[in-house]
């Protein structure tokens, strides 16, 4: 009998858990206005933001140009050989308060990944603010929401 109220006691334990162990916890809060198509400030890429797992992530869905952002009026020189279509240049964007979301960015022209707040402006504005050990030490871009995203796919 005691390996049966042994068993019992386990069940019941286990079935406790159950819930915290398969409930798939729902995007954070505000993700949803952030989700989306966006155009960068350098007008080369169209970035869709959605969930990648717990977080938020960025992937390039079109290219537009490859005019560099060091050298204004310069066609850009990638280190990073590989094609920017389908990269992953968000990642692992989190809540941090105040309707920021932290993260990583990652720049081709410098195969450098920087942190990175983003924010919305308004609803069709995003503020994305790359930087290296300080905030107060970066380059901030305005991203452009791209209207009738949803028909390009």
């Amino acid at each position: 009998m005691q390996l049966t109220t042994i068993m019992t006691a386990g069940f019941i334990a286990l079935m406790a858990l159950a819930p915290s162990i398969h409930a798939s916890e729902p995007a954070p809060s505000g993700a949803e206005q952030i989700h989306g198509r966006w155009l960068t400030e350098s007008g080369n890429l169209e970035v869709d933001v959605a969930p990648c797992g717990q977080a938020l992530c960025g992937i390039v869905a079109k290219v537009l140009a490859n005019r560099s952002m060091s050298a204004p009026g310069n066609e850009m020189q990638a280190v990073d050989s590989t094609p920017a279509l389908g990269m992953t240049i968000l990642k692992d964007f989190t809540p941090a308060g105040d309707g920021e979301w932290e993260g990583r960015i990652y720049n081709r022209e410098n195969d450098k990944t920087y942190s990175c707040v983003i924010a919305l402006i308004d609803s069709d504005q995003l503020k994305v603010r790359a930087y290296k050990g300080l905030r107060l030490f970066g380059k901030t871009q305005i991203w452009r929401r791209v209207s009738g995203a949803a028909e390009q796919k």
